[in-house]
């Protein structure tokens, strides 16, 4: 009876991961302690990655190039079922709630750059009257007096 061999997944080290990700070891690290990827242990107490770490990294980092919290990329991912890497069709779904937040800080943004020279020469005179800090006297509806240091504006 001839012996079967048991092939043990290798996984790729730590520093593979890193090069090929182009993410230094101590971020991957950190994502690891976020939850955002996960390792194991080998023999020699070696930590390993699965191939599509790659893949998931990728994910991460475009994410975080918009400008999603890491927060949020981890509360994406756990919905994948059993913590995989995202497919395409998870990309699609995930991008798109990323994509509209972006939207809304681009235009949030833009505006602020096109009223930014108005606001230079007023010299907050008229917390009323500024489109930046207080766009249609917002504040004014949280009655009179300190509304900025009661917290009245949300912050």
């Amino acid at each position: 009876m001839k012996s079967e061999k048991i092939r043990v997944p290798q996984g790729l080290g730590v520093g593979q991961v890193a090069e090929r990700s182009g993410v230094a070891i101590s971020t991957l690290h950190f994502y690891e302690e976020e939850g955002l990827i996960e390792s194991w242990r080998n023999g020699g107490n070696h930590r390993r990655y699965s191939r599509d770490v790659l893949r998931r990294i990728a994910v991460i980092r475009v994410a975080q190039r918009a400008g999603v919290p890491l927060k949020e990329i981890a509360g994406a991912l756990k919905t994948l079922p059993q913590g995989r890497t995202p497919n395409a069709k998870d990309w699609a779904r995930l991008s798109a709630v990323w994509k509209a937040e972006l939207d809304a800080r681009i235009e949030m943004l833009t505006r602020l750059r096109d009223e930014l020279s108005g606001c230079i020469g007023c010299g907050c005179l008229s917390l009323k009257a500024c489109p930046l800090r207080n766009p249609g006297d917002q504040m004014g509806t949280g009655g009179s007096g300190p509304v900025l240091l009661s917290g009245g504006d949300g912050r």
